[in-house]
């Protein structure tokens, strides 16, 4: 049983080091590119042109941040088995774990409320620009 169990632990340790190295390398990514692009969306511009722009730009991001989210949340699922070991050599690991899993939860949170937020300003200034057309549209039919 001891065997066992030393075999297991093995196993866990040898699983934990690839999990670690992908999320170091998407902890790496979310702190030196993924955060700043987040940051940069902050402030919109004012035109509609220039909003449809930004909207492509967080677009393309948005796709390669969706894959390092994605990527992390598979490793976190690989990591899920050890829940049922209860060794007490595991809990070191569950803190790490816990705080990759907190840093990758924050930061796709933050990513779908931006996606969110950039969808509504398009739709509101597509609106605002319908409605402006619309105006000048019946001004010039009273002026005729």
């Amino acid at each position: 049983m001891l065997s066992n169990k030393r075999i297991q632990e093995l196993e866990l340790v040898m699983e934990f080091e690839k999990v670690e190295e992908c999320f170091k390398e998407v902890s790496s990514w979310i702190e030196n590119v993924g955060r700043k692009r987040l940051k940069e969306t902050v402030n919109l511009d004012d035109s509609l042109e220039m909003l449809l722009q930004a909207q492509k730009q967080f677009k393309e991001f948005d796709l390669v941040a969706s894959e390092y989210c994605r990527r992390g949340q598979e490793a976190l699922k690989k990591m899920n088995q050890w829940e049922d070991l209860s060794f007490v050599d595991v809990h070191s690991y569950r803190v790490k774990l816990q705080t990759y899993e907190d840093e990758l939860e924050e930061f796709c949170t933050q990513l779908d409320e931006t996606r969110h937020r950039v969808c509504e300003t398009v739709r509101l200034y597509e609106f605002f620009d319908k409605v402006r057309q619309g105006i000048c549209c019946t001004e010039e039919g009273v002026k005729s």
